[in-house]
């Protein structure tokens, strides 16, 4: 079941709209919603780029509520670190917008 992502605030807004703003964070989500939760080096095989920049891809689809990681461990006792794409849904309008930049605090006067 999708949620519907609350953009009410606007750090959050912006937060989320930067994840989405990379070629390489779209193809790992749209990898993930299309094979479902993968381990990172499969992923990374998948998607054709290396586990750090993979890694580093991943941290902010984490930090803006995107996909979720899982540390497991396999048979053989190899630690691997699974993730999956949490459902969402974005409605992005120019009222949700305008409700969400008076909450913003992030100045980029600064």
């Amino acid at each position: 079941m999708k949620r519907e992502t609350d953009l009410t605030d606007g750090d959050r807004l912006l937060a989320l709209l930067a994840a989405l703003s990379n070629p390489h964070r779209l193809r790992i989500v749209a990898a993930l919603a299309a094979g479902g939760r993968n381990y990172v080096s499969q992923l990374a095989r998948e998607i054709g780029i290396s586990r750090p920049l993979l890694h580093l891809h991943l941290q902010k689809l984490e930090e803006a509520g995107l996909v979720v990681s899982q540390l497991e461990l396999s048979a053989d006792g190899k630690a691997l670190n699974y993730f999956d794409v949490t459902p969402f849904a974005v409605t992005l309008t120019p009222a949700a917008i305008a409700a969400a930049a008076p909450t913003l605090t992030i100045n980029p006067e600064k």
